[in-house]
């Protein structure tokens, strides 16, 4: 079997509701980094030098590699990341090994042999 780790950058009060769609979508579980922060296009507002900025959560996601697509593009459509600017990132990378997911994979054998 083979992972994608899927990597989502979300507004901190969207974190629950991408949680729950990945989930829906067929992720088995998530770590989730609080407080990170970023920049995008446009460098952001402070006002006397703190900074406006919502906070972000870092959300990671080992997922089976045929089920990550439809995961990512339900984390988007969740988190409104091609609705409104400033939103949130999601992108996935090739995962080369990983241990301790021998339950996973047997929770997952079924629902990837489904899918292909």
């Amino acid at each position: 079997m083979h992972f994608k780790l899927l990597i989502a950058l979300v507004e901190d009060d969207k974190t629950s509701a991408v949680l729950q769609a990945a989930r829906e979508a067929g992720a088995t579980g998530a770590t989730v980094i609080n407080q990170a922060r970023g920049e995008g296009l446009q460098k952001a507002k402070t006002f006397f030098g703190l900074a406006l900025e919502t906070q972000r959560d870092m959300l990671l996601f080992l997922v089976e590699k045929h089920l990550a697509r439809n995961i990512l593009e339900t984390i988007a459509v969740k988190g409104e990341f091609d609705n409104k600017p400033g939103t949130g990132i999601a992108f996935q990378i090739d995962v080369e090994d990983a241990v301790g997911v021998s339950r996973q994979m047997k929770e997952l054998t079924g629902v990837v042999e489904d899918e292909l």
